[in-house]
């Protein structure tokens, strides 16, 4: 990769834009809350109704497990669209390592709306550290590399840009965030396109401000895609030999990428060869939440 190209290759690796994200946050909050109340209706938690109307109390909530935490916003927004009179006393921020046990969050308020909030609020805070945790040990194995460890579209409906947030988080960095901002030319593409040089320019003429990738699955077709210009090219389930020698031949202003059964431990194996980018789809679809705990200090 030349210095020519850097400025697509930080376009494409580019991070979830804060603004869409807000507005996607207060989407997903209120379609969750509508799940747990059938509609925000602080009256609709039957079980709730059970404590004093007045009722106050202080609530800690703590990780049981290592982590990378990320969720804040999500967790505010909750109370927010709540109308919850609290005060949230945030011991961490997003994207802080915590230790088990740790505390990360004090709430004052209404008891009633503490335990409403609960596990909507502890939900997205769960699944989004966890995302964050799963790519900061991912990352790890990349250490001294100049290799950025990238996501995927397999994320849970509903939820790409929160996930995508909580990979950068964990120290990852964002593919594309959906089908409108950059080509990836896969082998269905290249098949009906007529070929990969067909596909690469086509895609030219479609759209000239965006960056074409081409997903390749042998040494022939990343030869015929290095010819045709691509920008980036994805080599898909490559063998190590077969990746040095990519890698050796590329004499273009070309990116890789390297993508297919990408583990913790293969990570390891591929961080000396020299591809620009890794892409792993079990960042964000193979979701392993963290563990917390809320619990009342005093009534």
């Amino acid at each position: 990769m030349t210095q020519s190209n850097t400025h697509l290759l930080n376009g494409f690796s580019t991070r979830v834009d804060l603004d869409a994200l807000a507005a996607d946050r207060v989407d997903m909050v209120a379609r969750a809350l509508a799940e747990d109340l059938d509609g925000i209706d602080l009256s609709h938690d039957i079980t709730a109704q059970l404590i004093g109307a007045e009722t106050q109390a202080e609530a800690i909530l703590i990780s049981r497990d290592d982590a990378v935490i990320c969720g804040v916003d999500w967790v505010n927004e909750v109370f927010e669209q709540l109308r919850a009179k609290v005060e949230l006393d945030w011991q961490v921020k997003d994207g802080e390592r915590v230790q088990a046990n740790q505390e990360l969050l004090r709430i004052k308020g209404n008891a009633r709306t503490i335990l409403t909030a609960e596990r909507t609020a502890l939900n997205f805070l769960q699944t989004l550290s966890g995302v964050a945790t799963t790519t900061a040990h991912y990352v790890s194995y990349l250490a001294g590399s100049n290799t950025k460890l990238l996501d995927t579209r397999k994320t849970i409906p509903g939820l790409r840009t929160a996930q995508k947030y909580a990979v950068v988080c964990g120290g990852g960095y964002n593919h594309r965030v959906g089908l409108y901002d950059a080509f990836l030319i896969k082998e269905n593409h290249i098949m009906a396109c007529g070929g990969i040089a067909a596909a690469i320019a086509s895609a030219r003429q479609l759209e000239p401000g965006k960056p074409v990738e081409v997903e390749v699955e042998n040494l022939s077709e990343y030869r015929e895609a290095i010819h045709a210009k691509a920008d980036i090219i994805m080599l898909d389930n490559f063998s190590i030999e077969d990746l040095k020698t990519a890698v050796l031949e590329r004499t273009t202003d070309v990116a890789l990428e390297v993508s297919g059964n990408i583990t913790a431990i293969r990570l390891k194996e591929l961080a000396p060869i020299g591809v620009d980018f890794i892409s792993s789809g079990a960042l964000t679809k193979n979701l392993q939440a963290i563990d917390l705990s809320l619990r009342f200090k005093s009534l």
